[in-house]
C-alpha cells in the first residue's frame, strides 16, 4: 500500500492552550527574532487562517504540524483553524470545497492533485518564496524541483516542498546473511538471485505485487529501468512495444518461474505486500515507510531485521520515483499575506527538523541532509534519504503528464504482467494489447 493513514480523520480545531509539548521548536524560533519580522513586519493582528493538514502514518507529525500553526497563529495575531485530512479523502475534499468555494487559505497537497488543480488555476504562484526559501538551505534537490515545477501549466511554481516518499526496498537481513548476502541487491538480476536463495517455504523471495493496485506500479518502473517507455518523449505517442519492453518481459518471467513470488500476488489488494512481509512470508517488498513504522511499533524484532535501500537498477539505471508533498496557498483565500508567511515558517529548519524526526519523509533541501533525522542511526530516514539522493522525478524518462497519470491508474503494465505471467501470453501479444489500451488512453488528450 503506497500510504496509509490510520489516524482519526480529523483532529479538528485546535486551541491555543494546547501548544506546550511539540510545538518546542516553533517556540524557539519565534522567541528568536518571529517570523513577523523576517516577513517584513506585516501585520495580521485580528485576521484569521484556516489550514488543512494531510495525515501521515505518524501521530506525533500530524500533532506537532497543528501546534507549531496555532503557535504561529498565537504570536502574529491570526485566528488559525487546523484540520488535518486522511490523505486518502484529499481529492475529494479538496474537489467538492473549489466547486463549493470553500478552500481553505493553505493546504497540504500530493503531486498529482497539484498537477491538476494548477493546470485549472486554483492556486497562486510561489516563485518568490520558492526561491527564497532553496537560496537560505542549500538548494533544492534536482529531482525535488523538477518534479514540483508547474511553470508550464500555471505560468510559475504553484506548491512549496516540504517533503518526500516513494517506494523503498525493503528487505530481511536476517535471512539474506544466513546466505551469505549482505549488501543490498544493486540489479534487479540480483534482486531476483537472493530472492531464489531465499524462497523457502513459508517464505517467498520477492514479495512484489502484480495486481491492479499502486504497489503494482512498480512494475512501470521496472519496465522503464530496462528501457521500456509508455510515450515518446513528446508525451502522446506510446511507444510500449519495444525491443526493451521485451526484455523487461523476459526478466519478470524467469523470475515467476524460479518459484520467488507469494502465492496469489497477482490478485493482491493494496495491503498484500504490508501483510506478506509483516507475516514474515516474505524476504523483499517495495514499500513506503509506513512498514517500517508498522514493524518498529508492533513487531521490534522484524524491525531490527529490516534494511532500506533505494530500488535496484535495470540495464539502463535505477528508475525510483520520489514523491514529493507541497504545500500550496489557494487563489479564493481572503488571508493570501499571511498563508505565504506561514508556509515560509513552516519552511524553516527549526521546525522541519524536529518534524523529520518524526514523520516518514525524505529531505527536499540540500542542507536538510545534515539534521539529525538523517544521520544514518534511522533505517527508514536513511532509506528516504537514499531515495531523494538516488531516486527519479516521477514518471521519467516518460512525461508525467495527465495521459501517463490516466494510463499510470489502469494499470496498464501489471495487467500486461499478469498476461505474461498468469495467462501464459506470450510477450508480443501482451505487449500489442497494453499498446493498445494505452494509445486509446494517450488519444484521450
Amino acid at each position: 500500500m503506497d500510504r496509509k493513514n490510520t489516524s482519526p480523520a480529523s483532529l479538528g480545531r485546535i486551541s491555543r492552550r494546547g501548544l506546550l509539548s511539540s510545538a518546542a521548536a516553533s517556540g524557539a524560533l519565534i522567541a528568536g527574532g518571529g517570523l513577523l519580522t523576517r516577513a517584513g513586519a506585516q501585520d495580521f493582528s485580528g485576521s484569521k487562517l484556516t489550514y488543512w493538514g494531510g495525515l501521515i502514518f505518524a501521530d506525533a507529525a500530524n500533532q506537532l504540524l497543528v501546534d507549531t500553526i496555532t503557535a504561529w497563529g498565537a504570536a502574529n495575531g491570526v485566528e488559525t483553524e487546523v484540520v488535518m485530512i486522511n490523505q486518502n479523502e484529499t481529492v475529494q475534499k479538496v474537489s467538492a470545497a473549489v466547486e463549493a468555494g470553500t478552500m481553505p487559505d493553505a493546504l497540504d497537497v500530493g503531486l498529482d492533485l497539484l498537477l491538476l488543480m494548477s493546470k485549472q488555476g486554483v492556486f497562486v504562484t510561489l516563485d518568490d518564496l520558492y526561491e527564497k526559501v532553496g537560496a537560505a538551505q542549500g538548494g533544492w534537490y534536482e529531482a525535488v524541483a523538477l518534479a514540483t515545477d508547474t511553470t508550464s501549466i500555471a505560468g510559475g511554481r504553484t506548491g512549496l516542498p516540504f517533503g518526500v516518499s516513494g517506494n523503498l526496498l525493503l528487505r530481511r537481513t536476517d535471512l539474506l546473511e544466513e546466505a551469505g548476502l549482505v549488501a543490498p541487491p544493486e540489479t534487479w538480476d540480483e534482486l531476483v538471485e537472493q530472492a531464489a536463495l531465499v524462497t523457502k517455504s513459508p517464505v517467498s523471495g520477492l514479495g512484489l505485487a502484480l495486481s491492479n493496485v499502486g504497489d503494482g506500479n512498480v512494475q512501470c518502473s521496472i519496465m522503464q529501468s530496462f528501457g521500456g517507455r509508455i510515450a515518446d518523449d513528446a508525451g502522446k505517442k506510446v511507444t510500449i512495444k519495444s525491443e526493451e519492453t521485451r526484455a523487461y518481459l523476459a526478466w519478470l518471467k524467469d523470475a515467476w518461474d524460479k518459484g520467488v513470488f507469494p502465492p496469489g500476488n497477482a490478485t493482491w489488494d493494496g495491503a498484500g505486500d504490508n501483510q506478506a512481509y509483516l507475516s514474515g512470508q516474505a524476504a523483499f517488498i517495495a514499500n513506503t515507510g509506513s512498514v517500517g513504522i508498522a514493524a518498529q511499533k508492533d513487531d521490534p524484532e522484524l524491525f531490527e531485521v529490516t534494511g532500506f535501500s533505494s530500488l535496484p537498477a535495470g540495464p539502463i539505471g535505477t528508475i525510483s520515483p520520489i514523491t514529493p508533498q507541497t504545500r500550496a496557498i489557494p487563489a479564493t483565500s481572503g488571508n493570501q499575506a499571511a498563508a505565504m508567511a506561514l508556509l515560509e515558517f513552516l519552511s524553516q529548519p527549526e521546525f522541519l527538523s524536529q518534524y523529520y524526526s518524526l514523520a516518514i519523509y525524505g529531505p527536499v533541501l540540500n542542507d536538510q541532509k545534515a539534521f539529525p533525522a538523517f544521520d544514518g542511526s534511522d533505517a527508514i530516514h536513511s532509506g528516504l534519504l537514499d531515495l531523494v539522493e538516488n531516486g527519479t522525478a516521477p514518471g521519467w524518462p516518460d512525461v508525467f503528464n495527465t495521459a501517463f497519470a490516466d494510463a499510470y491508474s489502469n494499470f496498464i503494465v501489471p495487467k500486461m504482467a499478469q498476461r505474461v505471467v498468469i495467462d501464459g501470453w506470450d510477450a508480443e501479444r501482451a505487449m500489442n494489447e497494453a499498446q493498445e489500451q494505452a494509445q486509446a488512453i494517450y488519444d484521450k488528450y
